[in-house]
Parts: structure tokens; C-alpha cells; sequence
């Protein structure tokens, strides 16, 4: 009988009120892997306390007060994990319209602020005696073109030799009331008015990868209505179970959990 392989991803959301929430959630989950986006600093300490294996990154540097504060992204492993590395994507700041920047000016920092020096990661990980490459990406929220091209960039670090796992905050925004922000964030004016092209240009770039979108169609972002959090695996994957977890424990995101053999 093949092995079961259980595997969660959250943005936990870097202003997450609810610590020892998300602290007793994770560490009570019943998981062979966990990824993790938005991590704050103060809490990777706590998860650093866990009896699995960790590998981390900054992922970005959010700017608050006038000051860069670090948030990480983690993989955690009841299995080994043999090597990692990093995917360092483009600061685009440089690049943004003029719109953009007046956007960032008038927003609440807490909604809207500068982003510096952008990472994703991914790790090699044994899992029932199978070496499997792990992908823990949070991909920008600017706009399509942007972030279809950091999911090529992390997908040219695959190992063909090893099946893949790929989890992760992919921003991809999929609904009329929200896609707006495609064009107030540098993107065409075509980004926010074709609202499914977005999406349906990824899911096609999934099957060119040979990759499965296990929670396809499902909504892991109440306000953007849109499906923004993902586990893909590939082919060789027979997907079990895929579920959207219905405590959000203080992000504005909700957990995803999918078990595959």
C-alpha cells in the first residue's frame, strides 16, 4: 500500500494577532510538511522550538515606520531535508507608474507599503525513502505579468530527477470587484478587466509543468474571493484529500491541507 504524504501551506499573515493560536494549530496538525509565508520574526523563534526539521528565509523586508522589519518564509519537515536553496526574485520598485506610488502614499502601511529584497525557497526532502523537491513561494501581488514570471523563475530550479511539491501564496487575483488592483499596481488595464485571464493562463502553465492544482476552484481568500493560496504536485501524485481549512486564526488567509500517495 503507497504511503501517504500530508501537507499544509499558510500565509499566516505578518500581522497575525493570534500567535498562540497559530502556534497550537501548527504544532498540533498532523503534517509531513508545512510551509509557511508571512512568518514575523518573533514568531519563527517559537516554531524554531518544535521537534521538526526547519529550513528558512526572509522572504521580504516590509517597511513600517520608516523601518524595514524582516518576514520569513519556513518549511517545516517531520523528515529530513537533505539540501535547500533560494530563488532571489526582482525589486521592482524602480519600475512602478506613477500611479502606483501615489496608491502606496495614500494607503494604510498595514494594507499597503514598500517591499525590499523579495526571496522564495525550496528544499530536498526524503520522504518514505522518495527524494522529493519542496517549493515555498509567495509570489508578488503587483501584477499578472510580474508574477507568472517569478513562478518561471522558481520552476527553473526544479530537479527533474525528483517529483515536486510546490506550496505557496501565488496572488493570482481572479474576481471582477478585485482585479482593479492588477492596473493601480503597475499591470495593463486588460489585467483588471479580463478578470479569468490571469487565471487561466497559470492553470495552463501547471499543465505544461506537468504539475496539479489540488484545491482548483476553491476560495482561500475571503476578500479577494479568489483562490490565492496552492499546493501543486506532480503527476506521479494521486491527490486523497484536498480541503480549504475553515479557521482563518487571525490572517486573512485560510490554511490549505492536502494529502496525496
Amino acid at each position: 500500500m503507497a504511503q501517504k504524504i500530508k501537507i499544509y501551506s499558510w500565509n499566516m499573515l505578518y500581522r497575525n494577532r493570534e500567535l498562540d493560536h497559530a502556534f497550537t494549530f501548527i504544532s498540533e496538525s498532523d503534517f509531513d510538511i508545512f510551509c509557511l509565508q508571512e512568518v514575523p520574526e518573533i514568531f519563527l523563534k517559537r516554531l524554531q522550538t518544535l521537534p521538526y526539521h526547519i529550513i528558512f528565509r526572509s522572504e521580504r523586508e516590509v517597511e513600517i515606520k520608516n523601518e524595514f522589519v524582516h518576514n520569513f518564509i519556513v518549511i517545516l519537515s517531520k523528515h529530513p531535508i537533505d539540501t535547500h536553496g533560494e530563488i532571489v526574485h526582482s525589486d521592482y520598485w524602480s519600475q512602478l507608474p506613477l500611479r502606483t506610488r501615489i496608491f502606496f502614499r495614500i494607503m494604510p502601511s498595514k494594507l499597503f507599503t514598500k517591499i525590499a529584497n523579495r526571496k522564495d525557497m525550496y528544499a530536498d526532502i526524503t520522504i518514505h525513502g522518495k527524494s522529493i523537491r519542496v517549493f515555498n513561494l509567495h509570489l508578488t501581488l503587483m501584477h499578472p505579468t510580474w508574477r507568472l514570471k517569478e513562478f518561471e523563475t522558481a520552476m527553473a530550479e526544479r530537479d527533474e530527477s525528483r517529483p515536486t511539491i510546490v506550496c505557496g501564496d501565488f496572488n493570482i487575483l481572479e474576481a471582477p470587484h478585485i482585479t482593479i488592483l492588477n492596473w493601480i499596481l503597475g499591470g495593463d488595464i486588460r489585467d483588471a478587466a479580463f478578470y479569468e485571464r490571469e487565471r487561466t493562463t497559470i492553470e495552463q502553465r501547471f499543465i505544461e509543468h506537468e504539475l496539479t492544482n489540488a484545491l482548483k476552484g476553491g476560495m482561500t481568500h475571503p476578500l479577494s474571493r479568489s483562490q490565492l493560496d496552492h499546493i501543486l504536485v506532480s503527476h506521479s501524485f494521486k491527490i486523497q484529500n484536498a480541503e480549504v481549512l475553515p479557521d482563518s486564526i487571525g490572517s486573512d488567509h485560510h490554511p490549505i491541507r492536502v494529502e496525496i500517495e
